[in-house]
Protein backbone atom coordinates (compact mmCIF):
# COMPACT_ATOMS: atom_id res chain seq x y z
CA UNK A 1 0.00 0.00 0.00
CA UNK A 2 3.00 2.24 0.29
CA UNK A 3 2.71 3.21 -3.37
CA UNK A 4 -0.75 4.64 -2.90
CA UNK A 5 -1.71 8.02 -1.41
CA UNK A 6 -4.80 7.71 0.72
CA UNK A 7 -6.46 11.15 1.08
CA UNK A 8 -7.36 12.25 4.56
CA UNK A 9 -11.05 12.78 5.23
CA UNK A 10 -11.99 16.44 4.74
CA UNK A 11 -13.53 18.21 7.68
CA UNK A 12 -16.47 20.58 7.34
CA UNK A 13 -14.11 23.48 7.90
CA UNK A 14 -11.80 22.15 5.22
CA UNK A 15 -14.66 21.89 2.76
CA UNK A 16 -15.74 25.43 3.56
CA UNK A 17 -12.19 26.70 3.08
CA UNK A 18 -12.02 24.91 -0.24
CA UNK A 19 -15.27 26.44 -1.39
CA UNK A 20 -14.14 29.92 -0.34
CA UNK A 21 -10.82 29.42 -2.08
CA UNK A 22 -12.55 28.27 -5.25
CA UNK A 23 -14.96 31.22 -5.12
CA UNK A 24 -12.12 33.68 -4.62
CA UNK A 25 -10.24 32.11 -7.50
CA UNK A 26 -13.24 32.46 -9.81
CA UNK A 27 -13.84 36.05 -8.62
CA UNK A 28 -10.20 36.98 -9.12
CA UNK A 29 -10.21 35.49 -12.62
CA UNK A 30 -13.41 37.37 -13.47
CA UNK A 31 -12.03 40.61 -12.05
CA UNK A 32 -8.81 40.25 -14.01
CA UNK A 33 -10.76 39.61 -17.20
CA UNK A 34 -13.04 42.57 -16.51
CA UNK A 35 -10.14 44.90 -15.81
CA UNK A 36 -8.38 43.79 -18.98
CA UNK A 37 -11.55 44.34 -21.03
CA UNK A 38 -12.14 47.80 -19.56
CA UNK A 39 -8.52 48.77 -20.11
CA UNK A 40 -8.68 47.70 -23.75
CA UNK A 41 -11.96 49.55 -24.30
CA UNK A 42 -10.69 52.77 -22.72
CA UNK A 43 -7.46 52.55 -24.71
CA UNK A 44 -9.44 52.19 -27.94
CA UNK A 45 -11.79 55.08 -27.12
CA UNK A 46 -8.94 57.40 -26.15
CA UNK A 47 -7.18 56.72 -29.47
CA UNK A 48 -9.96 58.43 -31.46
CA UNK A 49 -8.18 60.27 -34.33
CA UNK A 50 -11.12 62.68 -34.73
CA UNK A 51 -10.83 64.11 -31.21
CA UNK A 52 -11.14 67.88 -31.70
CA UNK A 53 -9.59 68.59 -28.29
CA UNK A 54 -6.67 66.19 -28.42
CA UNK A 55 -4.21 69.10 -28.41
CA UNK A 56 -6.12 71.39 -26.02
CA UNK A 57 -4.01 72.51 -23.06
CA UNK A 58 -6.19 72.35 -19.95
CA UNK A 59 -5.41 73.70 -16.47
CA UNK A 60 -3.23 76.46 -17.91
CA UNK A 61 -5.33 79.62 -17.76
CA UNK A 62 -3.86 83.09 -17.46
CA UNK A 63 -4.58 85.03 -14.28
CA UNK A 64 -3.43 88.36 -12.90
CA UNK A 65 -3.80 87.46 -9.25
CA UNK A 66 -4.14 84.24 -7.29
CA UNK A 67 -4.49 83.98 -3.54
CA UNK A 68 -6.06 82.03 -0.69
CA UNK A 69 -8.91 83.20 1.52
CA UNK A 70 -9.17 81.72 4.99
CA UNK A 71 -12.74 81.04 6.08
CA UNK A 72 -13.91 81.22 9.70
CA UNK A 73 -13.67 77.41 10.01
CA UNK A 74 -10.04 77.53 8.87
CA UNK A 75 -10.67 76.26 5.32
CA UNK A 76 -8.49 77.95 2.69
CA UNK A 77 -10.21 78.93 -0.55
CA UNK A 78 -8.17 79.25 -3.75
CA UNK A 79 -9.18 82.31 -5.82
CA UNK A 80 -7.99 83.53 -9.22
CA UNK A 81 -8.69 86.91 -10.82
CA UNK A 82 -8.32 87.94 -14.46
CA UNK A 83 -8.37 91.68 -15.09
CA UNK A 84 -9.90 93.05 -18.30
CA UNK A 85 -7.44 94.16 -20.97
CA UNK A 86 -10.08 96.24 -22.79
CA UNK A 87 -12.44 97.26 -19.99
CA UNK A 88 -15.89 98.56 -20.92
CA UNK A 89 -17.62 100.97 -18.56
CA UNK A 90 -20.47 99.31 -16.68
CA UNK A 91 -19.51 95.76 -17.62
CA UNK A 92 -20.09 93.38 -14.71
CA UNK A 93 -17.49 91.16 -13.13
CA UNK A 94 -18.16 87.53 -14.06
CA UNK A 95 -17.86 85.17 -11.08
CA UNK A 96 -17.64 81.44 -11.86
CA UNK A 97 -18.95 78.85 -9.36
CA UNK A 98 -18.25 75.20 -10.23
CA UNK A 99 -20.03 71.99 -9.30
CA UNK A 100 -19.63 68.84 -7.24
CA UNK A 101 -16.41 66.83 -7.71
CA UNK A 102 -15.09 69.39 -10.21
CA UNK A 103 -13.11 72.63 -9.91
CA UNK A 104 -12.77 76.01 -11.60
CA UNK A 105 -11.44 74.22 -14.69
CA UNK A 106 -15.08 73.33 -15.43
CA UNK A 107 -15.33 76.74 -17.10
CA UNK A 108 -12.17 76.29 -19.16
CA UNK A 109 -13.67 77.44 -22.46
CA UNK A 110 -15.83 80.23 -20.99
CA UNK A 111 -12.91 81.71 -19.07
CA UNK A 112 -10.64 81.37 -22.09
CA UNK A 113 -13.10 83.24 -24.31
CA UNK A 114 -13.79 86.02 -21.80
CA UNK A 115 -10.07 86.51 -21.13
CA UNK A 116 -9.33 86.74 -24.85
CA UNK A 117 -12.08 89.32 -25.33
CA UNK A 118 -10.78 91.26 -22.34
CA UNK A 119 -14.00 93.19 -21.66
CA UNK A 120 -14.94 91.63 -18.31
CA UNK A 121 -13.19 91.09 -15.04
CA UNK A 122 -13.26 87.36 -14.15
CA UNK A 123 -13.21 85.80 -10.69
CA UNK A 124 -13.00 82.03 -10.25
CA UNK A 125 -12.54 79.93 -7.14
CA UNK A 126 -12.44 76.30 -6.05
CA UNK A 127 -15.23 75.26 -3.71
CA UNK A 128 -14.20 73.88 -0.29
CA UNK A 129 -12.67 70.41 -0.60
CA UNK A 130 -12.25 70.76 -4.37
CA UNK A 131 -9.35 71.69 -6.62
CA UNK A 132 -6.73 73.72 -4.80
CA UNK A 133 -8.95 74.75 -1.90
CA UNK A 134 -8.57 73.14 1.50
CA UNK A 135 -10.83 70.59 3.13
CA UNK A 136 -12.97 70.85 6.23
CA UNK A 137 -11.19 69.60 9.32
CA UNK A 138 -14.40 68.13 10.77
CA UNK A 139 -18.12 67.81 10.16
CA UNK A 140 -20.04 67.67 6.89
CA UNK A 141 -20.23 70.21 4.11
CA UNK A 142 -23.35 72.36 3.99
CA UNK A 143 -24.84 74.35 1.10
CA UNK A 144 -25.58 77.29 3.38
CA UNK A 145 -21.87 77.38 4.25
CA UNK A 146 -21.09 77.31 0.52
CA UNK A 147 -23.38 80.33 0.11
CA UNK A 148 -21.43 82.13 2.83
CA UNK A 149 -18.17 81.13 1.15
CA UNK A 150 -19.42 82.69 -2.10
CA UNK A 151 -20.32 85.86 -0.20
CA UNK A 152 -16.82 86.00 1.26
CA UNK A 153 -15.28 85.60 -2.21
CA UNK A 154 -17.47 88.45 -3.48
CA UNK A 155 -16.54 90.70 -0.55
CA UNK A 156 -12.82 90.05 -1.01
CA UNK A 157 -12.39 89.65 -4.78
CA UNK A 158 -15.22 91.83 -6.14
CA UNK A 159 -16.24 94.23 -3.38
CA UNK A 160 -17.86 96.77 -5.69
CA UNK A 161 -19.53 97.08 -9.06
CA UNK A 162 -22.08 94.87 -10.84
CA UNK A 163 -21.75 91.10 -10.83
CA UNK A 164 -22.95 88.26 -13.00
CA UNK A 165 -22.87 84.92 -11.18
CA UNK A 166 -22.39 81.78 -13.28
CA UNK A 167 -23.06 78.49 -11.51
CA UNK A 168 -22.88 74.93 -12.79
CA UNK A 169 -24.66 72.08 -10.97
CA UNK A 170 -23.74 72.45 -7.27
CA UNK A 171 -22.44 75.91 -8.20
CA UNK A 172 -25.98 76.89 -9.18
CA UNK A 173 -27.21 75.52 -5.85
CA UNK A 174 -24.54 77.61 -4.12
CA UNK A 175 -25.92 80.72 -5.83
CA UNK A 176 -29.41 79.75 -4.62
CA UNK A 177 -28.01 79.41 -1.09
CA UNK A 178 -26.52 82.91 -1.46
CA UNK A 179 -29.94 84.20 -2.58
CA UNK A 180 -31.58 82.55 0.42
CA UNK A 181 -29.11 84.15 2.84
CA UNK A 182 -28.61 87.52 1.15
CA UNK A 183 -31.60 88.27 -1.12
CA UNK A 184 -30.80 91.99 -1.02
CA UNK A 185 -27.70 91.39 -3.16
CA UNK A 186 -29.79 90.48 -6.20
CA UNK A 187 -30.71 93.57 -8.15
CA UNK A 188 -28.19 95.63 -6.23
CA UNK A 189 -24.84 93.89 -6.71
CA UNK A 190 -25.91 90.84 -8.70
CA UNK A 191 -27.31 92.08 -12.02
CA UNK A 192 -27.54 88.71 -13.73
CA UNK A 193 -27.42 84.99 -12.96
CA UNK A 194 -26.54 82.03 -15.18
CA UNK A 195 -27.70 78.63 -13.96
CA UNK A 196 -26.22 75.67 -15.85
CA UNK A 197 -27.34 72.06 -15.42
CA UNK A 198 -28.62 72.62 -11.90
CA UNK A 199 -31.65 72.11 -9.69
CA UNK A 200 -33.69 73.90 -7.07
CA UNK A 201 -34.40 70.71 -5.17
CA UNK A 202 -35.67 67.11 -5.27
CA UNK A 203 -32.13 65.88 -5.80
CA UNK A 204 -32.86 62.59 -4.08
CA UNK A 205 -34.79 61.73 -7.26
CA UNK A 206 -31.82 62.37 -9.54
CA UNK A 207 -28.67 60.42 -10.33
CA UNK A 208 -26.46 63.10 -8.76
CA UNK A 209 -25.45 60.99 -5.77
CA UNK A 210 -25.05 57.46 -7.14
CA UNK A 211 -22.82 58.31 -10.14
CA UNK A 212 -20.85 60.65 -7.92
CA UNK A 213 -20.13 57.82 -5.56
CA UNK A 214 -19.49 55.20 -8.19
CA UNK A 215 -17.78 57.26 -10.86
CA UNK A 216 -15.76 59.59 -8.68
CA UNK A 217 -14.87 57.16 -5.93
CA UNK A 218 -15.27 53.66 -7.32
CA UNK A 219 -17.47 50.74 -6.37
CA UNK A 220 -15.77 50.03 -3.00
CA UNK A 221 -17.11 53.26 -1.54
CA UNK A 222 -20.72 52.10 -1.97
CA UNK A 223 -20.05 49.79 0.95
CA UNK A 224 -17.50 51.90 2.75
CA UNK A 225 -19.47 55.16 2.66
CA UNK A 226 -21.87 53.71 5.21
CA UNK A 227 -18.95 52.81 7.47
CA UNK A 228 -16.87 55.97 7.43
CA UNK A 229 -15.92 55.51 11.05
CA UNK A 230 -14.35 52.16 10.15
CA UNK A 231 -12.71 53.07 6.85
CA UNK A 232 -10.54 56.13 6.37
CA UNK A 233 -10.58 58.26 3.24
CA UNK A 234 -7.08 57.08 2.38
CA UNK A 235 -8.29 53.48 2.22
CA UNK A 236 -11.15 54.42 -0.10
CA UNK A 237 -8.87 56.55 -2.26
CA UNK A 238 -6.55 53.56 -2.74
CA UNK A 239 -9.55 51.49 -3.79
CA UNK A 240 -10.72 54.10 -6.29
CA UNK A 241 -7.29 54.21 -7.94
CA UNK A 242 -7.73 50.56 -8.84
CA UNK A 243 -10.93 51.39 -10.78
CA UNK A 244 -9.72 54.29 -12.91
CA UNK A 245 -10.89 52.73 -16.17
CA UNK A 246 -14.33 52.16 -14.71
CA UNK A 247 -14.39 55.78 -13.50
CA UNK A 248 -13.43 57.01 -16.99
CA UNK A 249 -16.22 54.98 -18.60
CA UNK A 250 -18.77 56.16 -16.04
CA UNK A 251 -17.69 59.78 -16.52
CA UNK A 252 -18.20 59.32 -20.25
CA UNK A 253 -21.61 57.72 -19.66
CA UNK A 254 -23.05 60.11 -17.08
CA UNK A 255 -21.26 63.37 -17.86
CA UNK A 256 -21.78 63.58 -21.62
CA UNK A 257 -24.74 63.38 -23.98
CA UNK A 258 -23.23 62.66 -27.37
CA UNK A 259 -22.59 59.04 -28.29
CA UNK A 260 -18.93 59.75 -29.06
CA UNK A 261 -17.68 62.57 -26.81
CA UNK A 262 -14.16 63.92 -27.02
CA UNK A 263 -11.85 61.51 -25.15
CA UNK A 264 -9.72 64.48 -24.10
CA UNK A 265 -12.75 66.14 -22.48
CA UNK A 266 -13.75 62.90 -20.76
CA UNK A 267 -10.22 62.53 -19.38
CA UNK A 268 -10.20 66.14 -18.22
CA UNK A 269 -13.48 65.75 -16.33
CA UNK A 270 -12.38 62.42 -14.87
CA UNK A 271 -9.13 64.01 -13.68
CA UNK A 272 -11.10 66.71 -11.88
CA UNK A 273 -13.28 64.00 -10.37
CA UNK A 274 -10.28 61.96 -9.23
CA UNK A 275 -8.66 64.96 -7.54
CA UNK A 276 -11.70 65.21 -5.26
CA UNK A 277 -11.04 62.97 -2.28
CA UNK A 278 -13.46 60.27 -1.16
CA UNK A 279 -13.70 62.06 2.18
CA UNK A 280 -14.94 65.21 0.43
CA UNK A 281 -17.41 63.24 -1.68
CA UNK A 282 -19.05 61.46 1.24
CA UNK A 283 -19.22 64.61 3.37
CA UNK A 284 -21.11 66.50 0.64
CA UNK A 285 -23.75 63.85 0.05
CA UNK A 286 -26.19 64.83 2.79
CA UNK A 287 -26.37 68.51 1.85
CA UNK A 288 -26.85 67.67 -1.83
CA UNK A 289 -29.52 65.07 -1.22
CA UNK A 290 -31.52 67.45 1.01
CA UNK A 291 -31.09 70.60 -1.11
CA UNK A 292 -34.43 72.41 -1.57
CA UNK A 293 -34.28 76.11 -2.37
CA UNK A 294 -37.06 76.84 -4.82
CA UNK A 295 -38.34 79.73 -2.63
CA UNK A 296 -34.90 81.38 -2.80
CA UNK A 297 -35.36 81.80 -6.56
CA UNK A 298 -37.75 84.67 -5.80
CA UNK A 299 -34.70 86.85 -5.12
CA UNK A 300 -33.74 86.47 -8.80
CA UNK A 301 -37.12 87.59 -10.13
CA UNK A 302 -36.05 91.19 -10.68
CA UNK A 303 -32.82 90.53 -12.56
CA UNK A 304 -31.92 88.79 -15.85
CA UNK A 305 -31.53 85.02 -15.60
CA UNK A 306 -30.15 82.55 -18.13
CA UNK A 307 -30.84 78.85 -17.67
CA UNK A 308 -28.78 76.39 -19.73
CA UNK A 309 -29.16 72.62 -19.78
CA UNK A 310 -28.22 69.70 -21.99
CA UNK A 311 -31.24 67.76 -23.18
CA UNK A 312 -29.51 64.47 -22.29
CA UNK A 313 -28.33 65.48 -18.83
CA UNK A 314 -28.57 62.35 -16.68
CA UNK A 315 -27.33 63.99 -13.47
CA UNK A 316 -29.77 66.91 -13.19
CA UNK A 317 -32.32 66.13 -15.91
CA UNK A 318 -33.94 68.82 -18.03
CA UNK A 319 -37.16 68.86 -15.99
CA UNK A 320 -35.18 70.41 -13.11
CA UNK A 321 -34.24 73.37 -15.30
CA UNK A 322 -37.81 73.55 -16.58
CA UNK A 323 -39.02 73.87 -12.99
CA UNK A 324 -36.61 76.75 -12.39
CA UNK A 325 -37.93 78.52 -15.50
CA UNK A 326 -41.52 77.87 -14.42
CA UNK A 327 -40.76 79.77 -11.22
CA UNK A 328 -38.77 82.44 -13.10
CA UNK A 329 -40.82 82.92 -16.29
CA UNK A 330 -38.72 85.89 -17.37
CA UNK A 331 -35.60 83.68 -17.60
CA UNK A 332 -34.03 82.92 -20.95
CA UNK A 333 -34.01 79.15 -21.41
CA UNK A 334 -31.39 77.50 -23.63
CA UNK A 335 -31.58 73.74 -24.25
CA UNK A 336 -28.46 72.29 -25.83
CA UNK A 337 -29.19 69.22 -28.01
CA UNK A 338 -27.15 66.05 -27.52
CA UNK A 339 -25.44 67.35 -24.40
CA UNK A 340 -25.02 65.91 -20.96
CA UNK A 341 -24.19 67.35 -17.56
CA UNK A 342 -20.90 69.08 -18.42
CA UNK A 343 -22.67 71.11 -21.10
CA UNK A 344 -20.20 74.05 -20.94
CA UNK A 345 -17.35 71.69 -21.92
CA UNK A 346 -19.16 69.36 -24.28
CA UNK A 347 -20.85 72.14 -26.28
CA UNK A 348 -18.64 75.11 -25.48
CA UNK A 349 -19.46 77.10 -28.62
CA UNK A 350 -23.21 77.07 -28.00
CA UNK A 351 -22.81 77.89 -24.32
CA UNK A 352 -20.32 80.68 -25.06
CA UNK A 353 -22.66 82.25 -27.61
CA UNK A 354 -25.54 82.23 -25.11
CA UNK A 355 -23.29 83.60 -22.35
CA UNK A 356 -21.94 86.47 -24.45
CA UNK A 357 -25.44 87.44 -25.59
CA UNK A 358 -26.63 87.37 -21.98
CA UNK A 359 -23.72 89.49 -20.73
CA UNK A 360 -24.64 92.14 -23.28
CA UNK A 361 -27.96 92.56 -21.46
CA UNK A 362 -26.49 92.85 -17.96
CA UNK A 363 -25.10 95.73 -16.02
CA UNK A 364 -24.04 98.30 -18.58
CA UNK A 365 -24.64 101.74 -17.15
CA UNK A 366 -27.45 100.59 -14.95
CA UNK A 367 -29.30 98.60 -17.61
Amino acid sequence: MSGWHIPRPRTTAGKAAGLVGAALGVAAAGLAAGVATERALVRRLKADPTDAYADEVFDDQRYDEAYRLEMSDGTDIHVEVVEPTRPVAGNPTVLLVHGFCLDMGTFHFQRKLLAERGEHRIVAYDQPGHGRSGRLESGEYDLAALGRTLRRVIDEAAPEGPLVLVGHSMGGMTIMALAELYPEMFGDRVVGTVLMATSGGLLAETKLVAPALLGRVGAPVLYMAGNVTRYGGAVIDRARRSTTNVAWLLTRRYGFGTSNPSPALVSYVEQMNSRTSADTVTRYLRTLATHSRFPALAALAGTPVLVIVGDKDMITPINHSEEIVRRLPHAEFVRIPDSGHVVMLEHADEVNAALLSFLDTCGRDGS
